[in-house]
């Protein structure tokens, strides 16, 4: 059971990861509409990745902290409610772009900016190596 919630784990965050590589090299490209073209195909699917990765993220946490060692779960709850707080702020974040029409280089540059997004990969750097 740990090896199955771990690598469910890593996919999430291999996701995440992946998705605010490719964003990082859209923001550079000062794309101002996504409308019809391949780069705001992809950077549609890297978000949508990002939706799903984030979607029960704090319950995957969970479940590899607890396959892990159950009696040090307590000891990681506030780390996992702050992992879960940031999570959901991305998703609002996430969510709120792929509602526009179209995205630009610098919507995407923005979204890459966010204290959220960059606090999330944070948090799951830290808890993956920390796992280890």
């Amino acid at each position: 059971m740990v090896t199955e919630h771990r690598n469910e784990l890593n996919e999430r965050i291999d996701k995440i990861e992946a998705a605010y590589e490719y964003m990082l090299a859209y923001a550079a490209q000062g794309i101002e509409s996504s409308v019809g073209t391949t780069q705001g195909q992809e950077v549609t699917a890297f978000l949508h990745d990002i939706e799903t990765a984030l979607d029960g993220l704090a319950g995957v946490v969970t479940a590899v902290a607890e396959a892990k060692n159950a009696e040090v779960v307590d000891t990681y709850r506030s780390f996992i409610d702050a992992l879960e707080t940031d999570a959901l702020k991305t998703l609002g974040a996430v969510r709120l772009v792929l509602a526009q029409g179209s995205i630009s280089s610098l919507l995407i540059d923005n979204l890459n900016a966010s204290i959220h997004l960059r606090a999330l990969l944070t948090d799951l750097f830290v808890f993956d190596e920390a796992l280890k």
